[in-house]
């Protein structure tokens, strides 16, 4: 396959990927071309979700205790969406 023929591949559909990325944290991001980014957000839910586990009282909710992981997930799973509605929206109106 040529490059030309690559670029005029579309992406994935927005709602695809913000389904994917609600059920597997960072993958998201790797659909929408940007592994890195996937990586570091898993991370930093991993991290975060430790954090507040250890930081969080005793009688706090199992939410509570992973709130700053669950934070991250919910920005991820937004980030996931808002890019690959951009990239969608790009090559909708380049073709």
């Amino acid at each position: 396959m040529t490059t030309a023929e690559k670029s005029l591949r579309p992406p994935l559909h927005p709602l695809l990927v913000l389904v994917i990325a609600m059920f597997l944290p960072g993958v998201g991001q790797v659909i929408n071309n940007t592994p890195t980014r996937g990586l570091m957000m898993l991370f930093f839910m991993l991290m975060l979700g430790v954090v507040t586990f250890n930081l969080a009282a005793p009688g706090v909710s199992i939410v509570g205790k992973f709130a700053g992981g669950l934070f991250i997930y919910a920005l991820s799973v937004m980030d996931a969406y808002y890019w690959a509605k951009y990239r969608w929206e790009k090559f909708r109106r380049s073709v």
